[in-house]
């Protein structure tokens, strides 16, 4: 993840933010002058739903109004979706969605019922996490160049687990097959712990998965991690190397990012406001404690640098999804 001037662009939001509020102080109320609103596609309880509450909590008590959370989860994350693109675009409705939903959804079916680019306006991004590949504790694999030995001398009978078809963890194996001139076999399952028990009895070879979601299992010694798919290790987990120190494809990243959008047309100096007070909660060491026990990394960023994400992460699914032949429709 590319390193950004945390200071030069404080300046630039702090200019933002007095813009908006001269903006805001022509004849129009100041924002927010009511509770907002963000929908999450997620459940209570879940990763992102927990860092969007951290960061909602701080946003509360800077602005002195309530930011509600209403998880709708399930369908694909079309019904938080498609609520928050019906929503006016006034900034007091919000939507927190990952790299699934605007990046690598618009490559696995031929028509979604919203359009990233058209409806909604970037805001913020919250946080990424990269992905560790996670085998059996008892596994004879201590690196990727072991993984991809055994990949290719059972030629496409080597199984990996993912949480479905289309998920990042299938997306990201394709990748990984692809790098490695391999072929192997998916087994998708409906749950997580589903998936990452399976791992640990060794039903399925191996899997990606996060330190949030495979964590508890790997400090219980039940599976181990033999390289992360990142630029660099993580903090926490600095004994396990990347994947290009394991012996893999040099550069491989697999990662998600979670980011809130709003309604396209809301007012730009409504974004800034937002944006400028979503990364003055990320630098509070409270909030980047919590996102770093869980393996999470904050981001913070510009609506146009969360807009390139999107671009760059839509372009690289887009070859990795057509080379592999994914499709939910």
């Amino acid at each position: 993840m590319k390193t950004f001037d945390f200071s030069r662009r404080l300046c630039l939001l702090g200019g933002l933010g007095a813009a908006a509020t001269a903006a805001f102080g022509q004849g129009t109320p100041a924002f927010p002058a009511r509770p907002v609103k963000t929908l999450l596609p997620y459940s209570a309880g879940s990763g992102p739903d927990a860092v969007v509450r951290h960061v909602s909590d701080k946003l509360s008590g800077t602005w002195k109004q309530p930011f509600v959370i209403d998880n709708k989860p399930g369908a694909n994350g079309w019904l938080a979706v498609n609520e928050a693109k019906r929503a006016a675009a006034d900034g007091y409705t919000l939507v927190g969605v990952d790299n699934t939903h605007f990046s690598l959804q618009p490559h696995l079916y031929k028509q979604l019922p919203f359009s990233p680019k058209g409806d909604f306006e970037p805001v913020a991004p919250l946080y990424f996490t990269h992905f560790f590949v996670v085998v059996p504790a008892d596994s004879p694999w201590n690196s990727v160049a072991d993984l991809v030995a055994a990949a290719k001398s059972r030629n496409g009978q080597l199984t990996y687990g993912s949480w479905g078809i289309g998920s990042v963890g299938h997306v990201g194996a394709a990748m990984l097959e692809n790098a490695t001139g391999t072929r192997m076999t998916h087994v998708p399952f409906k749950e997580l712990p589903q998936l990452y028990t399976a791992v640990a009895s060794g039903e399925v070879a191996w899997a990606f998965g996060t330190a949030a979601t495979v964590g508890p299992l790997f400090k219980a010694k039940k599976v181990k991690f033999i390289a992360l798919a990142a630029p660099r290790r993580l903090d926490g987990y600095g004994d396990i190397p990347t994947v290009a120190e394991a012996g893999g494809p040099a550069g491989f990243e697999l990662k998600t990012w979670v980011a809130l959008f709003a309604p396209k047309g809301t007012p730009q100096p409504v974004i800034a406001q937002l944006n400028e007070g979503v990364g003055k909660a990320l630098r509070e060491p409270d909030v980047r404690q919590r996102l770093t026990t869980v393996g999470f990394e904050p981001w913070i960023g510009s609506p146009a640098e969360l807009t390139q994400a999107v671009e760059a992460d839509t372009r690289r699914f887009a070859d990795i999804v057509r080379q592999a032949r994914i499709s939910l429709d």
